[in-house]
C-alpha cells in the first residue's frame, strides 16, 4: 500500500475542485465516479472505493481503485454487515486505524491491503442525500507502524468528496426515472396511435403522409367509394391495401386489376366473367374480378384509361351492383367495395367529353390525394434505407448509404416517385463493391438519369407549371460569338438561349461535371446542355 502523500487544506480543495469537476463533466455515473477514486487515490495515497445501495437492498461496489472487475463483483455488503455496512446503517463516519484487529473488517474482495511493515487504515464515510444514506465512500491506506496519522482531515476531505457524489448520483437518479417516465408516456401514446397515424409496410413520418394515414383510418371503417388520385410511383396500391385490411372486409378477398393493361374486350371478361363458348377460346365457365372480390374489396387501377364504352358498363354495375358474365343472361349480384385510382387529370378529362361525367361524381365519392415524393422528401432517408435494407437481405450483402449518396437523393425531384427511388437504390447497390453506397455510384453522377426529362411529361397536376422546350436543331450557320448571359437569363442574340462557353464550363465545374445539376443551374434542359457543350466542343471530365 502506498504512503499517505503529504497534503495540506489547499492540496484538499484543490482535489475537492477537480472532484467537482469531473462529476459536472458526464451524465455517465459510472465513468464520473471512476475518475473521482483515482483522484482520491493519488491524493490520499490508498485504495478509494465507492459503494453504492442497490435495488435489492444491498450495497454493491461501483467503482473501486486498483481492483479487479472480479474482486469488486465480490464486493457487496448486506445492510449492517462488515464496517461498510454498518457506515451505511448508522449514517456516521467510521475510522479503523488498523484492519488487522478489526473483526468487523470481512475483506470481502480479497485484495491485497499493504505490505507487512505497514498498518493498513480505513475510513469511510456515507453518501448523504439529505438524510438518506445511498452509498458509502471509502479509503484502505497504508502507513508505517508507529507514525501519527490526522485522520480528521481525511475525514473531512472525505465527507466533502461523498456530499458531491451523493449529489450527483441523485441527479442520475432524477433523470433516469424521468427518463423513464417519459418512455412510458411515448409508449403510451404510440400505443393509443398505432391505430390512427401508422399503416403497415407504408413508410411516411412527413406531415403530407400523416394527413394520408388519418383519412385512411377515418375512410376505411365505411363502405364508401375511395378514389385514390397522385402520380404514377406514389404507392396508390398499397393504400388500397391499407383500406381495405383496416375495414370489417378484412377477412374477405382483395382484388385488383390495372385497367390500362387490358384491350376493351378483355377487360370486360377479367371484370364480369365469361360463359363456356361465349367467345373463342373460352372452353369453361370463368369468374370475374367482381365476383372473386364479393364481400371484400375491388381495387381498380388506371381508372382513367377505360374507353368510353366501358365507362357504360362499368357505371351500370356500379349503380345496380349487379352484371351479366360475357355471353351470359343471369343477373349476379355482388356486394364489392370499390376502390379506384389514377394518375390521370379526370376533370379535364370530363370537360373533353373523353371521360362520362356521371361515372366521375360515381367514384369520386372519397378522394384521397398520395403526395409525390419530392413534396414528402423527410421520408426519402427511410425509404432509401428500407430498400437498401431489402436489397441486402435478398442478396446476403451487408451495404450502408453514405451520407453524400444520401444528400444527393434529397436533392433530386423524384418524377417516378417511390418507384424510381426504389429503381435507384437497387441500381446503385448493384454497382457498389464495398460496403458503402456512395456518391459516384448514382446514376445522376454520370449522366444517365433521366429523371429531369421525364418530369416535364408527367400528367399529374404540379405546384408550378413546367415548360417543355425542345432542343435546338444543330446549324451550319451558327453564329461564332455567343453573348453574355445575365444570371440565368438569355443570351444577347435572344435566340438559342444557351449560355456561353466561359458560364458553361463555370457551371459545369460548380456542379461536379454532372450535366444535370449545370442544367438546373441556368435554368436549361439537359438537352440543352447538351447541346451546348457539343456546340462549343467542351470535353467532359469525368471522375
Amino acid at each position: 500500500m502506498v504512503a499517505l502523500a503529504s497534503h495540506t487544506e489547499e492540496s484538499d480543495l484543490l482535489t475537492i475542485y477537480e472532484i467537482s469537476k469531473v462529476l459536472g463533466s458526464s451524465l455517465d455515473l459510472q465513468r464520473t465516479v471512476r475518475e473521482v477514486v483515482t483522484i482520491l487515490s493519488t491524493h490520499l495515497g490508498g485504495r478509494a472505493m465507492v459503494s453504492l445501495l442497490q435495488e435489492s437492498g444491498d450495497l454493491q461496489i461501483l467503482e473501486a481503485s486498483g481492483l479487479t472487475a472480479e474482486e469488486k463483483a465480490r464486493g457487496r455488503f448486506k445492510l449492517g454487515e462488515g464496517i461498510t455496512g454498518k457506515i451505511m446503517t448508522s449514517a456516521m463516519p467510521m475510522v479503523v486505524p488498523d484492519i488487522s484487529l478489526e473483526p468487523l473488517f470481512l475483506h470481502r474482495t480479497g485484495a491485497h491491503q499493504g505490505q507487512t511493515d505497514e498498518v493498513v487504515a480505513f475510513i469511510g464515510v456515507p453518501i448523504l442525500v439529505g438524510r438518506d444514506a445511498i452509498g458509502v465512500l471509502s479509503i484502505a491506506r497504508g502507513a508505517a507502524r508507529n507514525v501519527s496519522v490526522r485522520y480528521e482531515r481525511i475525514v473531512r476531505l472525505l465527507k466533502m468528496a461523498a456530499n458531491l457524489i451523493g449529489q450527483t448520483a441523485h441527479l442520475h437518479q432524477h433523470i433516469g426515472a424521468e427518463r423513464a417516465s417519459l418512455m412510458a408516456d411515448r409508449n403510451r401514446l404510440q400505443k393509443q396511435l398505432q391505430g390512427k397515424y401508422r399503416l403497415d409496410n407504408v413508410i411516411g413520418v412527413s406531415k403530407a403522409m400523416q394527413e394520408v394515414f388519418s383519412e385512411v383510418h377515418q375512410v376505411a371503417a365505411s363502405r364508401s367509394t375511395v378514389l385514390l388520385r397522385g402520380e404514377s410511383g406514389t404507392g396508390k396500391e398499397v393504400i388500397a391495401r391499407a383500406v381495405h385490411y383496416l375495414s370489417p372486409r378484412r377477412e374477405r378477398p382483395f382484388v385488383s386489376l390495372n385497367c390500362a393493361a387490358l384491350s376493351e374486350t378483355l377487360l370486360e371478361s377479367e371484370l364480369f366473367g365469361h360463359e363456356k363458348g361465349s367467345f373463342t377460346g373460352a372452353t369453361t365457365e370463368r369468374k370475374g374480378r367482381f365476383e372473386l372480390a364479393h364481400g371484400g374489396t375491388l381495387f381498380l387501377d388506371e381508372i382513367g384509361e377505360i374507353s368510353p364504352a366501358f365507362q357504360t358498363k362499368l357505371l351500370r354495375v356500379l349503380q345496380e351492383r349487379e352484371f351479366e358474365r360475357v355471353g351470359g343472361t343471369k343477373p349476379i349480384h355482388v356486394d364489392v367495395r370499390l376502390i379506384c385510382a389514377t394518375n390521370k387529370n379526370l376533370e379535364e378529362a370530363v370537360s373533353k367529353g373523353e371521360f362520362r361525367a356521371d361515372l366521375y361524381f360515381r367514384i369520386n365519392v372519397v378522394t384521397i390525394f398520395l403526395p409525390p415524393l419530392r413534396d414528402r422528401r423527410e421520408d426519402i432517408p427511410l425509404l432509401s434505407q428500407h430498400f437498401l435494407e431489402k436489397f441486402n437481405r435478398e442478396n446476403d450483402r451487408g451495404l450502408m448509404l453514405s451520407p453524400e449518396a444520401l444528400k444527393i437523393m434529397l436533392e433530386c425531384n423524384w418524377p417516378g416517385n417511390v418507384r424510381e427511388l426504389e429503381n435507384c437504390v437497387e441500381r446503385a447497390a448493384t454497382m457498389t463493391q464495398g460496403d458503402i453506397v456512395r456518391a459516384p455510384t448514382l446514376a445522376c453522377q454520370h449522366n444517365r438519369c433521366f429523371s429531369l426529362v421525364l418530369q416535364s411529361y408527367g400528367t399529374a397536376p404540379r405546384p408550378f407549371p413546367i415548360e417543355v422546350v425542345p432542343a435546338p436543331i444543330p446549324s451550319t450557320a451558327a453564329p461564332d460569338r455567343i453573348g453574355p448571359l445575365d444570371e440565368f437569363g438569355a443570351d444577347e442574340l435572344g435566340r438559342s438561349g444557351l449560355p456561353d462557353r466561359e458560364r458553361l464550363i463555370q457551371a459545369l465545374e460548380q456542379s461536379g461535371w454532372v450535366q444535370a445539376k449545370a442544367a438546373r443551374l441556368l435554368s436549361l434542359t439537359p438537352r440543352q446542355i447538351g447541346y451546348a457543350i457539343r456546340k462549343h466542343g467542351i470535353e467532359v471530365k469525368r471522375f
